[in-house]
């Protein structure tokens, strides 16, 4: 990475950590720790941090108190063409108050194929699911199992979309106000809706960098008049196309 590229890439994540905090802030009060950008090297690390610079997770009430808190990084880079800021790593995992062991996991690994990139943890237990997991003939659960230990249903990955179509933080406080009606500020459905949106079309750009010639497609279907390029950009080998990823 150039001088110039890492200066961009801060430039970059400092604007996201702008936004998060614009998010968290819009619908959970202006008392939300703040989102920082801290450079780690060839990745920049943006979450929100206390003066000291260790991760400071997010509380959030329910009638009042405290019930509560995520924890919430992302790891940017740049993506292959070192023209878009990538999230090469992104955690978001929901814990109850005083308890170590998070409720939720949400996770994407930019690398991932296997477990998929982006996947869901959940930290409960139910007998039969214990069960079919003993029952795996091959695979993590059984290589749990030879080293003697018993399944967790917490070490499912469970697949919500893929690298493109994945959940984002704006998914979770929706499903925490839903579900359990955490306390949030007035307007807070405003800031999501927007902030979702945002989130939603730059994925679908990035989509569509993935796949031009459906692109083109559908445009054309619905009366868009699109030009070939004269002179066609590379195009990735199909295994890696991030939008067919699991």
């Amino acid at each position: 990475m150039t001088a110039e590229e890492a200066k961009a890439l801060d430039v970059s994540a400092a604007g996201f950590a702008d936004q998060l905090t614009s998010l968290t802030r819009g619908v959970l009060g202006e008392d939300t720790p703040r989102f920082h950008a801290i450079n780690m090297g060839s990745k920049i690390r943006v979450s929100p941090i206390r003066e000291d610079e260790v991760l400071q997770r997010i509380p959030v009430s329910i009638d009042g108190e405290p019930r509560l808190s995520l924890m919430v990084r992302f790891y940017c880079c740049w993506d292959g063409s070192s023209t878009f800021m990538a999230t090469d790593q992104a955690d978001v995992h929901v814990f109850y108050a005083g308890v170590p062991d998070p409720l939720l996991r949400y996770e994407y690994v930019r690398s991932s194929k296997e477990p998929p990139g982006a996947h869901v943890q959940v930290h409960a237990h139910r007998d039969e699911m214990a069960y079919l997991l003993r029952l795996a003939e091959k695979g993590r659960p059984k290589q749990g199992l030879k080293r003697n230990r018993l399944p967790r249903l917490s070490e499912m990955h469970l697949p919500v979309g893929g690298h493109r179509m994945r959940p984002a933080l704006e998914d979770v406080l929706l499903f925490l106000k839903r579900e359990f009606a955490i306390d949030t500020v007035d307007g807070w459905k405003a800031v999501i809706d927007e902030h979702l949106r945002d989130w939603r079309l730059m994925q679908l750009k990035t989509a569509v960098r993935d796949a031009p010639d459906t692109a083109a497609q559908v445009l054309r279907s619905l009366g868009y008049s699109v030009v070939e390029p004269t002179v066609p950009g590379a195009r990735q080998a199909p295994d890696d196309v991030k939008l067919f990823w699991p």
